[in-house]
This record gives structure tokens, C-alpha cells and sequence, in this order.
């Protein structure tokens, strides 16, 4: 009895070493499935039949299957049409995913204690908004200064960029590469400048061209300088004829 104790423990840490005690990150989109897939499964497979069970937790107290090796295996109630488990590789097949589902999913073997061969830790976000990039303020000397601020799902940044580089000036970049947090951010790409609103599932953009940018300001205050120069001189020319027919009259 102690020897088939020992080779239990020996079994269950074996199965246990191909495991990290840290939980894997998963990104996934609102609405889509994933499959989370079993590491070293064929070890677990080769074993279990020395094993009790094998299971997938939610929260590491949620049952969502239970695996009795050559008996049965049963996905709960709960899960039932949301959760499907592939008994070749032991894989999870979670769908159509919302929010709720979001936290960590554990594999594990049974038998006289309970020992970890798969965690993974879920995100479901939503796909992120199309951000708007506006122009604030345009400078034309030896090169082009604009000032844009980008807004996106209640945030914004505004920076100060030219044809090479942005610089922000102002409002709150959030998020992060690891957060859930959306991602907002400003910079110069192929002569345009770029604002980007990504999170782990998705992205979207608004673009804005440098060079029409700039354009468009140089023509309007061209413009500007013609009508200043255009009344300056009829100015005096009305004034002329005014006199001119006032002479007349007298």
C-alpha cells in the first residue's frame, strides 16, 4: 500500500513539473471561442487510469468537467452548450465568451491530492471604438508644426508632431501592453500622422495626412494675405472716387 502510495505521488509530480505554478494569459474577444489545450497531455492520458479524475475548474472551485478515465466524463450543468471537452487531448472548448467568463481555468488530476497540469488566465474584452483624430493647431515655418488631439472610449491624448516624430503634450495615454485597459497613442507613419486605439483583441485608427495638413494651412493664409493686400488698395481708390463725385454734385 505504501508502495502504490509512492508512485502516486511520484506520477502526480511528474504530471506536475510540465506545468509553470503561474497562470497563462489569454486575450479573447467578446463573443468568440477559445480552446485551451492541455500541455504534456499524453503523460496525464498514459496515467490517469492510477488517478482518480481529471478536471477543469473555473476559479479553481467552479467545476466545468469532470473526467473519469474509461467511465465517463460530463460537463456540469452550468456549462452545458458553453463548454466542451475533448477527451483525445483533454482540451477545453469554451464559447461564444462574455465578460463573466473572464478569470482562470485550471486542469487538474486527482488522487490523493489534487495537482495542477494546465492554468490559464481569460480576458474577454470588446472590440475597441474607432478613435478621432483632430487637428488643433497648425504652424508653417522651416517645417510644419501641428498640434492634434486624439479621443477614444473616454480618454484622450494630444501631441505636437511634424513630419518625423509626435510629442505628447497633453491629456492621459491609458493602458498598457499587459492591461485590459485600452491602448491610445499618437505618432508619424509614412508621412501621416497616426492615432491607434488597440487592446489585446482588436485595434482601430484615424490617420491624418501631414502634407495636406500643411498645404491646406500655407493656401489659406495665402488667401488671407491677398484679401489684406486687395482691400489696402482699393481703399484709396474708393476714397478717390468718393471725392471726385462730391465735386461734381457741388
Amino acid at each position: 500500500m505504501a508502495t502504490l502510495r509512492f508512485t502516486v505521488a511520484i506520477l502526480l509530480t511528474l504530471l506536475h513539473q510540465a506545468v509553470s505554478s503561474s497562470e497563462t494569459p489569454v486575450f479573447v474577444e467578446k463573443g468568440q471561442d477559445v480552446r485551451l489545450d492541455v500541455p504534456g497531455y499524453m503523460t496525464v492520458k498514459e496515467n490517469l487510469k492510477r488517478l482518480n479524475s481529471f478536471k477543469w475548474m473555473f476559479n479553481t472551485s467552479d467545476n466545468v468537467v469532470t473526467y473519469i478515465h474509461e467511465i465517463e466524463s460530463q460537463v456540469t450543468p452550468k456549462y452545458q452548450g458553453r463548454a466542451e471537452f475533448i477527451e483525445g487531448n483533454f482540451s477545453l472548448l469554451l464559447k461564444n465568451l462574455n465578460e463573466g467568463d473572464s478569470g482562470c481555468y485550471t486542469a487538474a488530476v486527482s488522487g490523493q491530492n489534487n495537482k495542477d497540469v494546465a492554468k490559464y488566465q481569460i480576458s474577454v474584452q470588446e472590440r475597441v471604438e474607432p478613435p478621432v483624430l483632430r487637428v488643433d493647431s497648425v504652424s508653417v515655418n522651416a517645417i510644419c508644426n501641428v498640434t492634434v488631439t486624439c479621443r477614444g472610449q473616454n480618454t484622450s491624448v494630444t501631441s505636437s508632431c511634424n513630419s518625423g516624430t509626435c510629442l505628447q503634450v497633453g491629456g492621459e495615454s491609458r493602458g498598457a501592453e499587459t492591461s485590459t485597459v485600452p491602448l491610445l497613442s499618437v505618432y508619424v507613419a509614412g508621412g501621416s500622422i497616426i492615432c491607434n486605439h488597440s487592446n489585446q483583441v482588436s485595434w482601430a485608427n484615424d490617420t491624418k495626412e501631414i502634407k495636406t495638413i500643411c498645404v491646406s494651412k500655407s493656401k489659406r493664409d495665402e488667401a488671407d494675405h491677398n484679401y489684406a493686400v486687395t482691400v489696402r488698395i482699393q481703399s484709396p481708390v474708393i476714397i478717390i472716387i468718393f471725392v471726385v463725385c462730391a465735386l461734381i454734385r457741388w
